[in-house]
């Protein structure tokens, strides 16, 4: 049996840790502000918790939560109306980068992750209105 991304990280208690510390800093520290804004519209902190740990299981090789749910695990999809810019996306990696921290995740397993939410996140990126300015 191959190991998945997923087991080299502790599981999917290791990810549920993970996540849970990233969104507590979401919520907590005043310099992630602006990304925690982002999810007070919609399904809020709690919904995307929950997606957070389903889509990044199945990204990381274990079971396919997200995909299960929601039939598609499609970044620009899932993101199309959240208005991301590249501060936006470089918070995010900085925040995500603290919470591995936090966990003590480290390796190669870690570091091949970074380079990947690296690309994506600024894959994201986007000219959707951003209300937090007022626009939109």
């Amino acid at each position: 049996m191959s190991t998945t991304p997923l087991d080299a990280l502790g599981g999917e208690a290791a990810l549920l840790r993970l996540v849970t510390r990233f969104y507590d800093r979401m919520e907590t520290d005043p310099a992630v502000h602006a990304l925690h804004r982002l999810h007070f519209r919609g399904h809020g902190l709690s919904h995307t918790r929950q997606a957070q740990f389903e889509f990044l299981c199945g990204f990381l090789g274990g079971r396919a939560h997200y995909r299960e749910r929601h039939g598609h695990m499609n970044l620009r999809e899932i993101h199309a109306h959240v208005p991301i810019r590249s501060v936006d996306a470089d918070l995010w990696l900085r925040t995500f980068d603290a919470a591995l921290q936090d966990c003590a995740m480290t390796g190669p397993v870690v570091e091949r992750l970074r380079a990947t939410l690296r690309r994506a996140a600024h894959k994201l990126v986007n000219d959707v209105p951003d209300w937090r300015d007022g626009a939109g």
